[in-house]
């Protein structure tokens, strides 16, 4: 069996509102957990409680999804930040400038 190879090189990550993405896919969650919680009986004769504590563990993953992209966009413009400072030239020194006492 031969090693299987990629034919084409991986497509650039999707950049975008990653934040606002996390944050608005959690409170769908909770807002479906939260609609589902007044048939808590209905779904507990149909053996079905599993779809209540799906939508709550995906509204508490989000948190922590939430927590996790906020990291990483301050991890990235802290590095943006540091890169453009190595790269940016420190002014030149004034002659004209007087020097000590």
């Amino acid at each position: 069996m031969a090693k299987w190879t990629p034919k084409h090189e991986a497509p650039e990550p999707l950049e975008g509102p990653v934040v606002a993405t996390i944050i608005g896919g959690t409170i769908l969650w909770f807002v479906l957990f939260l609609v589902q919680v007044p048939f808590y009986g209905w779904f507990d004769d149909r053996d079905l409680t599993w779809w209540v504590w799906t939508c709550l563990a995906g509204a508490g993953l989000g948190l922590i999804g939430i927590w996790y992209v906020r990291k990483r966009e301050a991890a990235i413009r802290r590095h943006a930040a540091a890169r453009e400072t190595e790269t940016t030239p420190a002014p030149p020194a004034d002659p004209q400038s007087p020097t000590g006492p």
